[in-house]
Parts: structure tokens; sequence; C-alpha cells
């Protein structure tokens, strides 16, 4: 499946300061894993972020952001963040930010 390459390497450079990243493709999509774990991705035109339970409850409400559903089943915690959401690098590394914060605490793979 493709994937926007250009938000791939927008997403790379604002975790290359970041230790423990890898990369890899997963559920036809282009991940980012924090100490093994998913963290962000790529999905088509999209950023994929995974976040705590209260953050994903707010994230809902925000514009261009809805639940990543591929399957007909919601993956709970992960929200998918449409190309108007993250135009800008701010909003990119924002919702970054709140994926590494929740990554970050869960035990490395």
């Amino acid at each position: 499946m493709a994937f926007n390459e250009a938000l791939a390497e927008r997403i790379r450079q604002a975790l290359s300061r970041k230790k423990g990243v890898t990369e890899k493709t997963l559920f036809g999509c282009f991940c980012f894993l924090l100490h093994g774990n998913v963290c962000v991705g790529v999905w088509k035109q999209a950023m994929l972020a995974r976040l705590s339970v209260d953050d994903y409850a707010d994230a809902l409400k925000e514009r261009f952001v809805r639940e990543f559903d591929i399957t007909g089943r919601p993956m709970k915690g992960w929200v998918v963040v449409e190309s108007g959401g993250i135009q800008g690098d701010e909003e990119l590394k924002e919702w970054i930010g709140q994926a590494v914060k929740f990554v970050g605490k869960l035990p490395a793979k």
C-alpha cells in the first residue's frame, strides 16, 4: 500500500534525536516504533498516533481527527490525523509528542 513518503520524512526528522526509534511496515502502514512499541505511523496520506486513553478521547474531538478503523473495529487509543491537522511542523510535533509521551511509558519489547 502506498503511503505519503514526504509525511514519513517529516516524522523521521521530528524523531531524529529520539533514542530507540526504529521503522517498520505494519498493518499496511509505515510505522515508527519507540523501544519496539508502535508510536506513530503514516497510513495513506494521514498520520497515525497512539495515545493514552485520556488523550484519545480528547483527540477525537479535534478537527481532522478520527478513529483508526480499517477492519470495522476501531483500534482504541489509535487516531488518524488527516493532512489538514498536521500541515504545520508545530502541529505535527504536538501529535508526535503526545504519542511519544504515552508509548515511552510502555515496557520495551
